[in-house]
């Protein structure tokens, strides 16, 4: 199982499948990465590296009494963004998925300072 521990303890399990540019999938409430399966299969097999995490309170990662706000979601997945060194990456987010990944992108594009987290 993959996973990426956090600064407060909390394990995000992640799934990384495939070569190529990374598109990193977040989900929203109640769901998980497994959620995101259909689409990680179809961009694989078509030269990208797919990327999703469940985040602290969902799926396989620690069930958190605190830290289940939007600033913890950013951080945890610009945690596991720079865990595994994805450059150029694609976010694709979904509800409250959504909501974290426009941040992300802007602050990961092509090696631009952090933007959209308390950790700046």
């Amino acid at each position: 199982m993959s996973i990426v521990t956090m600064k407060d303890g909390t394990d995000i399990y992640y799934k990384d499948l495939g070569a190529g540019q990374p598109i990193v999938f977040s989900h929203g409430w109640p769901l998980s990465s497994d959620d995101w399966d259909a689409q990680m299969l179809y961009f694989g097999e078509h030269g990208y590296r797919c990327i999703a995490h469940d985040r602290r309170g969902h799926g396989r990662s620690t069930q958190t009494w605190d830290g289940n706000d939007m600033d913890t979601y950013a951080d945890d997945l610009m945690t596991l963004v720079e865990k595994l060194d994805l450059k150029n990456a694609i976010h694709v987010g979904h509800s409250t998925g959504g909501e974290r990944s426009p941040a992300i992108s802007a602050g990961t594009a092509l090696g631009a300072p952090r933007v959209g987290s308390r950790r700046r």
